[in-house]
């Protein structure tokens, strides 16, 4: 299938599948396809921490569009297809496994809590944690046992989840290492792609300072969304920095309050 040829369809005249927190996905114009549209909404604490940051939809489509893009480049298997605009992305349609996937390299939130690790710990080595996805119950941690027993996936799919997790990892890692940013961890979802009779899992939602803990090398400055967690403000600062540091922002003068200027590709 071209996907370069889909026609777009006004945002009014789409049916929507699905409203979350920080996305809404409408039906795409192609079968098993869907459109992916970034929100400004900017939530903690299971939304009971709510607030709209205009510009922060802007930057999480750029951002995580260029990791997808990477990841699809390398080999990891995504539902990214293209950024359509602005705020937009053509996505495969997949059955999202209802469970977070958590990568940890360095103690923070709630791993330092839990555990009594101080912020900011190198930890052995990395700690892959699920969670499973459910705002009523604050999104609890689980184990493999509850993931099969209750039938959220199998241990073959757990298996190429965490897979899927250490690779991403392997390729984030260095990616903000080479723009002097530290890893600290990352939430990921995967999806069920079906394909004629093949079933296979992929990395689905997005991968943004939404989901990443960031923090600069030298100065361990937050560029992530601890800053709206914690009251630090400059949200969308630090998400810009991000961008600039990725070469995905172009430097040049404007008038302040225009928000980010955005490179075309």
């Amino acid at each position: 299938m071209d996907f370069n040829r889909t026609r777009y369809i006004p945002m009014s005249r789409r049916r929507r599948i699905y409203e979350g927190k920080g996305k809404t996905l409408y039906e795409g114009p192609e079968p098993g396809t869907l459109i992916q549209h970034f929100k400004d909404d900017a939530t903690a604490f299971n939304a009971k921490k709510h607030q709209i940051i205009e510009g922060k939809g802007v930057l999480n489509n750029r951002i995580s569009e260029y990791v997808f893009q990477h990841l699809n480049d390398i080999g990891v298997p995504t539902h990214f297809i293209k950024r359509l605009n602005m705020r937009e992305q053509l996505i495969r349609e997949v059955e999202i496994v209802p469970l977070e996937v958590v990568v940890r390299n360095v103690a923070a939130g709630s791993l330092s809590q839990r555990l009594g690790i101080e912020e900011g710990t190198q930890l052995p080595r990395s700690i892959i944690e699920f969670y499973y996805k459910n705002d009523q119950l604050g999104d609890p941690m689980v184990s493999e046992e509850h993931i099969t027993a209750f039938g959220w996936a199998t241990p073959q799919e757990i298996d190429d989840m965490m897979a899927l997790a250490i690779r991403v990892n392997d390729f984030l890692t260095g990616l903000f290492l080479g723009v002097g940013i530290r890893l600290v961890d990352f939430k990921m979802e995967c999806g069920r792609l079906f394909e004629n009779d093949m079933m296979r899992i992929i990395v689905a939602d997005e991968i943004s300072p939404d989901s990443c803990r960031l923090w600069d090398i030298k100065s361990n400055e937050k560029m992530d969304k601890d800053r709206f967690r914690r009251d630090l403000g400059g949200l969308l600062e630090a998400y810009t920095e991000v961008a600039k540091r990725l070469g995905i922002l172009i430097e040049n003068d404007r008038p302040a309050g225009s928000g980010p200027v955005l490179v075309k590709s």
